[in-house]
């Protein structure tokens, strides 16, 4: 008998893959769905069913959960930027709605793939458990939007329903559409400038060992469910070299000047003032949030999940980022 999986998301970076992924195997029957259907040929030549549709309406998440076994739902509304409700409508309510059919039509696996943004405070943080306290206010909609998506998925921990929470930080290989192809956009603008000293390390996931940590849950035991894990590669790295190593790579030349961290603050904070009096809200050049990034120690512990998921990363840094410019240079 086969399983069948839902995967949410499935027109984006780790929604494909996972689509993609899981779509391989025998025994496994892969229903993708996204709001968008520019990937539908390519999912469905994959051997997944690919339902094209929105999460925030309630009727549609009740037509693609029957007769569904696993959801690893990777949807989201991930930007640093944004008018609440659209984050609220995105991040929570799809996921609300998508919890209530599962539970509706017996679904008995529920993958959540939340967002290690929630600890972020500006500061440099190393080691950082599921367990250290949070912010006292999150940085953005988006962190404060998906940490009520988490909260909802994990109080929904029933004895017919498992749920489970990833934590991913900066996910990249094939296919990336955020972390690498933002820097290399920036880059392309002359906008890319070493923010800081330039000696900031930071964790990045390889996609993966995003998947293995979804096998890992999927296979857990019962006493493992009903809460968060952070996922990296469980090794810190110097952000700036592995930018310099990959422009390198891609035939570029290596970023040189610096900006002070303090003046790139100031600049952030003033464009996104401007955004918020703007009619768009149009997602302004730079924001506080993505300079904190750039420029921020930040890794994360991950010995909960290798003890109570039996995660190991299958994949190191270097090879995901290596991935990346072998695919990049495809598409290019």
């Amino acid at each position: 008998m086969k399983n069948k999986i839902l995967i949410t998301g499935a027109a984006g970076f780790l929604g494909g893959r996972t689509a993609k992924y899981f779509a391989s195997f025998a025994n496994i029957e892969v229903v993708a769905t996204s709001r968008r259907s520019d990937r539908k040929e390519e999912l469905e030549l994959a051997g997944c069913t690919f339902l094209p549709g929105d999460l925030v309406n309630s009727h549609f998440c009740e037509i693609i959960t029957k007769n569904i076994n696993i959801v690893v739902h990777c949807a989201a509304l991930s930007a640093p930027f944004g008018s609440y409700e659209s984050f609220f409508a995105a991040n929570y309510l799809a996921t609300k709605n998508l919890v209530d059919a599962c539970l509706k039509n017996g679904v008995h696996t529920f993958i959540f793939i939340s967002t290690p943004s929630i600890y972020f405070n500006f500061s440099d943080r190393f080691d950082v458990k599921e367990s250290d306290p949070l912010p006292d206010k999150f940085v953005n909609n988006y962190a404060s939007t998906k940490m009520l998506a988490e909260q909802f998925v994990l109080k929904n921990n029933k004895k017919n329903m498992r749920t489970i929470a990833l934590r991913p930080r900066a996910i990249i290989g094939a296919e990336d559409t955020v972390i690498f192809p933002r820097v290399l956009a920036a880059y392309q603008a002359k906008r890319l400038k070493v923010i800081g000293n330039g000696k900031n390390v930071c964790d990045l996931t390889c996609v993966s060992n995003v998947i293995e940590a979804i096998k890992c849950s999927i296979q857990a035991s019962e006493h493992a469910y009903g809460e968060a894990y952070n996922i990296t590669d469980g090794e810190g790295i110097n952000f700036w070299e592995a930018v310099n190593y990959t422009l390198n790579s891609l035939g570029c030349n290596p970023v040189k000047k610096r900006i002070p961290k303090s003046v790139a603050m100031l600049a952030a904070a003033i464009f996104e003032q401007r955004a918020k009096w703007s009619k768009d809200n149009k997602e302004p050049i730079l924001t506080r949030y993505g300079i904190g990034i750039l420029s921020n120690n930040f890794t994360l512990n991950i010995d909960k999940a290798r003890v109570k998921l039996g995660y190991e990363p299958i994949m190191k840094t270097m090879e995901g980022i290596e991935e990346f410019i072998i695919w990049y240079k495809k598409q290019n």
